[in-house]
């Protein structure tokens, strides 16, 4: 199934083939899509209101449209869905094991996740790694949330920090479970990539359970595996371009020659494999009077793993011990793979591909009661929840602890391949009070009035390794977290709100809301949000929204403690609250601060269509970034084996500050220096989003539900803070902050616009939804030294131009309770380009290893076309 047709021109050519009107946007009457008439529970306080009628823009995803992606999975449903709404196609180290979505071009840290409107609890794994613009994630993890327990999503695309607090910057995404006390649904999915791998299996059960009359228990459990993919070619230290062996025959390395599948050797691009279980569970109880007490919560757990760059047999090397008349003389540091006392021992004769590994454990709890009494609305709640991850690399060694286990034995040693790295955890309690009363007050509507508060404790904590995954520069590809690394992180936080609603004149609606917040490390903060509707005639409506808003700095953000590795550079990740950061000359995080401002209007022209348009400003001040790559020393001469001979001093401070923090760094490296999150930089994002919906009745030949959506999304830096005068080095051009590369994944790395045209036909048993997904042109500024500095060896921009993305899926119901389904993501098998080759010997301008690594910042992921099959069967 390869490109045998441009996947936009078929869409193209189906639209205008059946469509009798003008081309349209999200959804449609059928709610397979979403439904405009969904009574929507966010972004107001007020009963009753519609999805169109809000307002402030939120759109909707019904279930139907979740279960219709290949794989089965929430990020992916919602990326598919919403044109605003930007899914992490693939992550570095352990970014890859949690992935990440962003909503409006922001950090996904910028995005609130609700479940049935209360706070979802964030991850504890923090994306790191630079080059990425969901650098810093460490959001809710919503592939721990089952698309079979969830009844539909709204998502609030409008500052909202006011009516919801920190995180609220971006928008509001609200997953609202599903609440039937009786049926159910049983699934099971399977697919593969166009190329074989990638394995996909699923299975989902959903069944609801009837409490008397009074209440209802509805349970959602699902499993997901998934396989490795591979993408890329050879290793550019072991093979040259043109594919021939670029070791020397004889060599130590040489016997990377013989490892399986050469010159294919290092498979760090592609997926991870994982296999995820998750529970759900959603309950209420009518206790009479108008009280009803409710519960939801989850429990999941994953085992996943991914691959690391291959190292080569000389990395672990070690020389025996020699017994001479009973003495024993321990065996020397063997150097240029020789020893001065003792045999040259050379436990892993093929290399090893190291992985990282990750046992996480997640799960929430909330419980509550609510009511109506005497006029007032209340509802009184508590929710806790807790993301543990046990880390791990596997298939790895030391080479720091091997030589010296091997100098003390005259016999050849095995080194120890699996290290426990240690762990990390964050916790969020919050408790909610939430109470509102309508009052006639002589205007066209009653008014509205909401208030209440909110108490949070948030934790985060690191927990060391085992003494060997740190020794030296530790494990190869991740080095354990060591006690310097270790600690206990909390905040706690209290708030109150306070919103008005109200219709002051016919067709006029008023929204003002208020919000005082107190942080126990770094203070209070207040934020406002005046919201405006006006309805001309029943045809047309305009809406605007001024707002203001905060995002205190995550616990991660400020604490989180590692070292990044590969066999060319370390990179060791500093904690921005802490002493090692300060000798680099940092200061510890504030919160972020932003100004929303949007404008735009809902059109109902004909019958059966609604269109939008919003236009939107979100300028942010003091917003947490990672620095670029800031160097300690670069190697200026290597020997005959690739290992540095001496060293460039870029920055006595940076070496000074990771060593206050208690790193020891692997010899032999080309660069090695710092990174950490900082207030960095202030942003203005710009963009507008137009969404249209239509429905069709074609008679006998069937229903069409035609949708389109359209986001155009711009960020720019309008202050970078500079840097630090001890981390500057003017000779050798490190001056700013921000390197060239963390700019371009600030701004250009997503892609600006991004369109989504659907249509999904119905006629009898027969079920036919196509979407094509238009992403425009993103890039990336790279070189060998990371920081993408134009004229810096390798120096590059990586781009990807516009491309379009078919999907597929066909289905038919075998029975009136038995369905199947067929289809396809990425129908026409698009790729992102490769990264070039560059340099006097070419290597990947990135400095990375494998020849014909795909762009990793791809939009639409780096494995091509994907196929699947599905069964469901309802009850």
């Amino acid at each position: 199934m390869k490109r045998f047709m441009n996947g936009a021109g078929l869409m193209a050519l189906l639209v205008s083939a059946g469509m009798a009107g003008p081309v349209l946007a999200a959804a449609a009457a059928t709610g397979e899509v979403s439904s405009v008439e969904e009574v929507i529970v966010t972004g107001t306080r007020t009963t009753g209101v519609k999805a169109i009628d809000s307002a402030a823009p939120i759109e909707t995803v019904g279930a139907g449209a979740l279960t219709k992606v290949g794989q089965p999975d929430l990020l992916d449903a919602l990326s598919q869905n919403l044109p605003s709404f930007n899914a992490q196609g693939y992550g570095a180290d352990t970014a890859a094991l949690t992935l990440s979505a962003a909503l409006r071009g922001l950090n996904p840290n910028d995005t609130l996740v609700l479940v049935n409107g209360k706070r979802r609890h964030p991850t504890a794994n923090l994306a790191v790694d630079g080059g990425s613009p969901f650098q810093g994630a460490a959001t809710a993890d919503l592939s721990f949330i089952p698309v079979g327990a969830i009844d539909h999503i709204e998502v609030l695309q409008d500052g909202a920090a006011a009516q919801y607090g920190s995180d609220a910057i971006a928008g509001v995404v609200n997953i609202i479970l599903k609440n039937a006390n009786h049926g159910g649904s049983l699934s099971a999915t399977a697919g593969q990539y166009y190329e074989g791998d990638g394995n996909t299996g699923s299975w989902s059960i959903n069944k609801g359970l009837d409490l008397g009359g009074k209440g209802f228990v509805n349970v959602t459990a699902e499993e997901h595996y998934h396989d490795f993919s591979r993408q890329g070619g050879a290793d550019q230290r072991l093979t040259n371009l043109d594919g021939t062996p670029n070791v020397a025959a004889g060599s130590i390395d040489a016997g990377a020659l013989k490892v399986t599948n050469y010159p294919k050797i290092n498979n760090i691009y592609g997926d991870t494999h994982y296999n995820r279980y998750s529970l759900f569970y959603n309950a209420g109880y009518d206790l009479g009077d108008n009280i009803q007490v409710y519960s939801f919560g989850s429990y999941s757990h994953r085992d996943a793993s991914a691959f690391e760059n291959y190292r080569k047999p000389s990395k672990i090397e070690g020389c025996t011990a020699t017994m001479a008349g009973g003495v024993l003389t321990l065996g020397s540091s063997p150097s240029g793979g020789a020893c001065a006392n003792g045999t040259l021992v050379v436990p892993l004769p093929i290399g090893f591909s190291p992985r990282e590994a990750i046992q996480e454990d997640d799960y929430s709890f909330t419980a509550g009661v609510k009511g109506a009494n005497f006029g007032w609305n209340w509802d009184l709640s508590t929710t806790y929840g807790k993301d543990m991850d046990k880390v791990a690399t596997i298939n790895s060694a030391n080479a720091q602890l091997f030589p010296l286990e091997q100098s003390l034995s005259v016999t050849p040693l095995q080194p120890q391949r699996n290290f426990n790295d240690g762990s990390y955890f964050s916790t969020e309690w919050t408790n909610n009070i939430d109470i509102d009363r309508s009052f006639n007050v002589g205007l066209a509507s009653p008014l509205n009035v909401a208030f209440g508060g909110e108490a949070r404790r948030d934790t985060f904590g690191i927990g060391a390794g085992e003494p060997n995954s740190y020794f030296g520069a530790g494990a190869q590809s991740f080095t354990g977290y060591g006690p310097t690394d270790g600690a206990d992180h909390s905040r706690s936080s209290y708030a109150g709100y306070i919103d008005f609603a109200v219709n002051p004149i016919e067709g006029l609606h008023v929204d003002l809301a208020g919000r005082f917040e107190h942080f126990d490390d770094f203070g209070d903060t207040e934020v406002g949000k005046f919201t405006a509707r006006y309805d001309f005639n029943p045809m047309i409506a305009i809406r605007g929204t001024l707002s203001s808003g905060f995002r205190a700095p995550t616990l991660q953000e400020e604490f989180y403690s590692g070292t990044n590795v590969s066999p060319a550079f370390a990179q060791v990740q500093l904690p921005p609250n802490s002493p090692a950061a300060k000798v680099a000359g940092f200061s510890p995080l504030r919160p972020e601060q932003s100004d929303n401002y949007s404008i735009g209007f809902v059109a109902h022209p004909i019958d059966r269509l609604q269109v939008t348009l919003d236009a939107y400003e979100i300028d942010i001040r003091d917003r947490i970034v990672g620095s670029g790559f800031l160097l300690g020393e670069v190697c200026n001469t290597f020997d005959a084996n690739g290992r540095c001979t001496m060293q460039n001093v870029i920055s006595q401070p940076i070496l000074n500050a990771i060593a206050a923090h208690g790193n020891v760094l692997d010899s032999g490296l080309s660069y090695a220096g710092i990174q950490l999150f900082t207030n960095g930089v202030n942003t203005k994002t710009q963009g507008v989003e137009l969404t249209a919906n239509y429905a069709s009745d074609f008679g006998e030949w069937g229903h069409v539900d035609w949708s389109a959506g359209f986001n155009y999304n711009q960020t720019t830096i309008t202050k970078i803070d500079a840097l630090p005068a001890a981390a500057a080095n003017v000779a050798t051009g490190q001056v700013n902050l921000l390197s060239p590369q963390a700019i371009s994944a600030l701004t250009k790395a997503t892609p600006r616009e991004k369109v989504i045209l659907g249509a999904y036909w119905t006629m009898d048993k027969w079920s036919v939804n196509l979407r094509e997904t238009v992403y425009g042109p993103s890039s990336l500024l790279v070189s060998f030294d990371q920081s993408g500095t134009p004229g810096s060896p390798g120096a590059a921009n990586l781009q990807i131009g516009t491309t379009a993305i078919t999907d597929l899926d066909v289905g038919y119901k075998i029975t009136q309770n038995l369905r199947i389904d067929l289809g396809a993501n990425n129908l026409f098998d698009q790729r992102p380009p490769t990264v070039p080759n560059l340099g006097a010997r070419p290597q990947p301008a990135d400095g990375n290893n494998v020849y014909g690594e795909p762009d990793g910042f791809s939009p639409f992921g780096i494995n091509g076309g994907y196929y699947y099959g599905r069964v469901t069967f309802t009850f």
